[in-house]
């Protein structure tokens, strides 16, 4: 293994099982650090823009203090799909040689229920504020994308967040109008007054901060971007993105207030 842009690198030398919950079918595997990985593939129907979401949201919730499996690349050999006897599977593996992306596996993990076990005020109010930051459409009661383990909170599945890089154009470019609807999202029976926590939030959403998880994310996935072309000119269009975001007065966060008071 080693270190590709801060993430570390592992090469797969088993598929395991898929994990059939997931629209993408992600699977377990095994890796040559001995490791098992949840697997994100880049042959699955949102391509790499879906991998770049997990890096750049999941990272970024970890330099905010939320737990988030850690991240690593993961080089496929499309010959492990060769002995796979479930034909679906076969063919997402032939489509997705070369770097993917997994998160190691959380043993004993199970879907987190805040109604079990409550995450108290400040905790969900600080996941609504990420979630609606990051455009993260899937964290609903539905679709918790939360695991429990070991007593603890853990975040999973950003996939689908920054859904706007699907069809983003320099001449169209989002600004901080993009609308969050918060009234299916998990954490908004359970969460407080957004004011404090947007205040703390912002202030640590740094250009530095940004730019540091932007870098995690590999030249070859970025070069891929038709609109932007050059991975440097598509890490600063996400760039422009999260500072129009932050940027005053955030009018999503006075959505989210006013969605959160609507409950109480």
């Amino acid at each position: 293994m080693k270190p590709t842009d801060g993430l570390r690198q592992v090469a797969a030398t088993r598929y395991v099982t898929p994990f059939r919950e997931g629209g993408s079918l992600p699977g377990l595997i095994e890796a040559d650090d001995l490791g098992m990985y949840v697997l994100k593939f880049r042959g699955a129907g949102q391509g790499v823009k879906a991998l770049i979401a997990e890096i750049v949201v999941g990272e970024l919730a970890r330099r905010l203090g939320f737990r988030v499996p850690e991240i690593v690349l993961v080089e496929l050999d499309p010959e492990l799909g060769r002995s796979e006897p479930d034909q679906e599977v076969q063919e997402l593996l032939k489509a997705s040689g070369g770097l993917n992306l997994g998160l190691d596996y959380l043993p004993g993990s199970f879907d987190y229920n805040p109604v079990v076990r409550e995450p108290g005020a400040d905790l969900a109010t600080r996941l609504l504020w990420l979630d609606a930051l990051t455009l993260n459409v899937d964290r609903s009661w539905r679709n918790p994308n939360t695991l429990l383990w070991h007593r603890e909170l853990w975040l999973i599945d950003h996939g689908a967040s920054l859904y706007f890089h699907h069809s983003w154009r320099p001449d169209r470019f989002p600004a901080a109008t993009y609308r969050f609807d918060a009234a299916d999202h998990l954490m908004l029976p359970f969460a407080g007054g957004m004011a404090e926590v947007d205040a703390e939030l912002t202030a640590l959403v740094t250009p530095e901060v940004v730019r540091e998880v932007l870098a995690l994310v590999p030249d070859p996935w970025l070069e891929q971007d038709e609109a932007y072309g050059t991975p440097q000119a598509v890490r600063e269009a996400y760039e422009s993105f999260f500072t129009a975001r932050l940027a005053a007065p955030r009018t999503w966060v006075d959505a989210l207030e006013a969605a959160r008071a609507a409950r109480v």
